[in-house]
């Protein structure tokens, strides 16, 4: 991979020493969660996705799901320990964490909030997570994305 194709969540990996693999697809806005998994050649259940909540207090959540899975937002609320929780609006998405829709990912946001990974995600050598650009998916262990993130298991779906 040229050094221009690397992306900020990438660098980020790099710089903490955390090996990865990377991947990349055409990108698609209209792909969902389970075609990227299926370009990948992984069981969709391995491919996780980023989403970016906001509790009754204020306070900023971040949730790492299987790309197949609906965010629970009473068990979000409860691991986060805020009385309620709701989805940030898209619009808000790029000023808060520096990613778009598509391409967001738990690694390397502006700024690192309390995240929480699916507990699923631990009983897998691997999983894949945005790289932080649409079309670009990282692979990496469980273990190393919660060093990294500092995310906790958590059910939340």
């Amino acid at each position: 991979m040229k050094k221009d194709d690397k992306t900020n969540v990438m660098r980020v990996l790099d710089s903490k020493k955390i090996s990865y693999d990377s991947h990349t697809y055409e990108p698609d806005a209209t792909l969902t969660g389970a075609e990227i998994a299926a370009i990948l050649g992984e069981d969709a259940s391995h491919v996780f996705k980023t989403l970016v909540t906001q509790g009754k207090t204020g306070g900023y959540y971040v949730f790492v799901v299987p790309v197949e899975a609906e965010l629970d937002l009473k068990k979000a609320a409860k691991a986060s320990g805020e009385k309620s929780i709701s989805m940030i609006k898209q619009k808000d998405l790029l000023p808060l964490t520096g990613y778009i829709h598509g391409g967001c990912s738990p690694v390397g946001m502006k700024k690192q909030f309390p995240t929480f990974i699916h507990e699923t995600a631990t009983g897998y050598d691997k999983i894949f997570v945005s790289a932080g650009k649409v079309g670009y998916q990282i692979e990496l262990s469980p273990d190393d994305l919660i060093k990294v993130t500092g995310c906790k298991p958590a059910d939340v779906v």
